[in-house]
């Protein structure tokens, strides 16, 4: 029996995928469980796992390009004998593919193939099963299996490095590239640490610097490039207004000062800060639909990230204003290491319910975000500056101040909603910051 791998929907917007990379050849063995492509969704990299044993019979979507959501991608022989088979389909797909003609999938042969979330995007598609990465990773552990990236074992393989001496940081143990790059390095003395800066709300993780582009070049867009693109075409036909605001950041400044020995971030100060102030305005983290203005029953504070290789992405801190500060630094650390390593699972980027996007750390001072689709607002937060200003009773004093700018949906808030929300969270971060260690 010959079986179809189609390219998986990994997120409920996803339309294509892009192979990042094959882990099998064809005419290798899979075994059922087994990793055998690696497919680039528009936020992460996803294993996809076959249930069935068989040897690969023929790819028809290399790595590096791309294929629509529902087609086949790969066919798998069941026996050796039927590898040929498998090929003859290939080819018969591709040459369909190069006469405009859509790609059809065998009737006689029914689509099987695990891949990743989310179930309910690929639920038109035949006889697929979904099933969590996560999850999986979980189950390979329980049995006493090391849980290892394809590429991990790649980079493990071509310097001949024992895995098992690796320790993993991803989910459930997993060992990711980045933790056999970490082992390849060599131990270097421990530098002298610089006198650290002055405390600033602009903490952001930055993105490393991109390679070197050759001018007069086209570079084509990645998938992740693309979901960017189509979310901010989605924002263009959403009426938004912005109000602008002025926090003075003393008293933040002194509570970081005092808590980022215990590991606590800045980032998550300000999200706690914010989903605080969010649940006296509920308004603010609500969201226009076609059914009216849904209030949401979580706050979840998504806060946008650079990525290393180009792109944006927004980690979520689920249950901001009911986490205590201390376990929402640890959950944002996780979160952007995740990130990093294009291992977020969707709903840790997709289920955000209001937005922050800090630009501080680039000495920007003030700047407006664009709305992102499903939410009601974003705050756009530039850096904290020491400013000489004058106190009530007519003195001059220097305090450190930020700017910061909401860009909310004109349909669910309006003016007044959002600079109330404004003025109760500067009232909370000048004069009640020791609130949001309790």
């Amino acid at each position: 029996m010959i079986y179809e791998i189609f390219m998986p929907a990994l997120s409920s917007t996803m339309t294509e995928g892009k192979i990042t990379s094959w882990v099998k050849s064809p005419g290798d063995k899979v075994e059922k469980g087994e990793t055998v492509v690696i497919v680039e969704s528009d936020k992460a990299d996803m294993d996809v796992e076959t249930f069935y044993e068989g040897y690969l019979g023929a790819i028809v979507t290399p790595a590096g390009e791309s294929a629509p959501v529902g087609s086949a991608i790969a066919y798998v022989a069941e026996t050796k004998a039927e590898i040929e088979e498998a090929k003859q389909k290939a080819a018969g797909q591709l040459s369909s593919s190069n006469g405009s003609a859509a790609p059809q999938k065998s009737e006689e042969t029914p689509a099987k193939l695990v891949s990743t979330p989310t179930a309910a995007s690929i639920a038109s598609i035949p006889d697929v099963v979904v099933s969590s990465p996560r999850k999986s990773s979980a189950s390979a552990q329980a049995s006493g299996r090391q849980i290892v990236s394809p590429r991990a074992k790649r980079i493990a393989k071509d310097n001949s490095i024992d895995l098992t001496k690796i320790s993993g940081t991803g989910p459930n143990g997993r060992i990711t590239a980045a933790d056999v790059e970490a082992f390849l390095q060599p131990v270097t003395a421990p530098v002298a640490k610089a006198s650290a800066p002055t405390p600033s709300v602009a903490t952001a993780p930055i993105a490393k610097a991109a390679a070197p582009v050759a001018l007069g070049t086209t570079q084509p867009l990645t998938t992740f490039q693309k979901a960017v693109i189509n979310n901010m075409n989605q924002s263009l036909s959403v009426p938004v207004f912005r109000v602008g605001y002025t926090i003075t950041t003393d008293s933040l400044d002194a509570l970081y000062k005092q808590v980022k020995t215990k590991g606590v971030t800045m980032t998550a100060l300000l999200a706690k800060a914010v989903a605080v102030t969010l649940q006296k305005h509920p308004l603010i983290n609500a969201s226009y639909s076609d059914r009216g203005i849904e209030y949401k029953s979580s706050i979840n504070v998504a806060v946008a990230v650079a990525m290393d290789d180009g792109g944006l992405i927004t980690p979520v801190l689920k249950y901001a204003d009911q986490t205590d500060l201390y376990s929402l630094s640890r959950d944002w650390k996780g979160l952007v290491e995740r990130a990093r390593a294009k291992q977020l699972q969707p709903d840790e980027y997709n289920s955000g319910t209001f937005t922050i996007s800090n630009l501080g750390m680039f000495g920007v001072d003030r700047f407006d975000a664009i709305l992102p689709p499903g939410t009601g607002a974003i705050l756009a937060v530039g850096g904290s500056r020491l400013q000489v200003v004058a106190t009530k009773d007519g003195a001059i004093k220097v305090s450190s101040q930020m700017q910061v700018n909401l860009t909310a949906d004109h349909r669910v808030i309006y003016g007044a909603h959002a600079a109330q929300f404004l003025q109760d969270l500067a009232k909370l971060i000048e004069t009640n910051s020791q609130s949001l260690t309790l």
